[in-house]
């Protein structure tokens, strides 16, 4: 799960077209190496927030295909990720065997978003709209980390794809009830 402040980029953290239905679970973290002697793990949050990981009494981790809902008997902040003993897991030989696997969490126990924040997955799939005519010109397709900030993916309607700058002066008006995004500045697709 990545959330970011609008204002500047989207990424704290690939649909081609929108299924009408929001993200209800989310990539929180990536479990890490064994951490001490009684069966921890580190997990990388990749929202760059903890404290809602702290509060999480069970997860489901996803390794491959496979996903499995485990229990949590402890945690722990050792900025900037935190120390989880799942129930079962009692060495860092048996904890071993969980690195690499995604942590997933419901919407509800995602990191909390603040005013002008939205999820990247909520952002997948948006219509973009030209300012102009409000022509539908394609869709979000994914929001990746570039060198300078966030840049939205945009599958056109041709099929091609640009990335754009994710700032107010391309992006505006983001409706995630209407699923939509308005394009400012179209010269930025050519």
């Amino acid at each position: 799960m990545r959330k970011g402040n609008y204002s500047s980029s989207v990424g704290k953290v690939s649909a081609t077209c929108y299924t009408g239905k929001m993200t209800e679970q989310f990539v929180a973290g990536i479990v890490g190496a064994p951490f001490g002697l009684k069966g921890f793990v580190k997990v990388k949050p990749l929202s760059g927030e903890i404290e809602h990981l702290l509060k999480l009494t069970s997860v489901t981790l996803r390794q491959g295909e496979k996903e499995q809902v485990f229990t949590i008997e402890e945690s722990a902040a050792i900025p900037p990720a935190v120390a989880v003993r799942f129930a079962g897991f009692n060495s860092p030989e048996a904890a071993k065997a969980l690195r690499g696997a995604q942590l997933l969490v419901g919407r509800e126990d995602a990191a909390p978003l603040q005013p002008g924040e939205f999820y990247v997955e909520d952002l997948k799939g948006l219509a973009a709209l030209a300012a102009d005519s409000g022509e539908v010109l394609g869709h979000i397709a994914d929001v990746i980390e570039g060198g300078g900030g966030d840049l939205a993916e945009i599958r056109l309607n041709n099929g091609e794809t640009r990335l754009v700058p994710f700032r107010k002066e391309f992006l505006t008006g983001i409706d995630l009830a209407k699923k939509q995004v308005i394009l400012q500045n179209l010269w930025v697709l050519e």
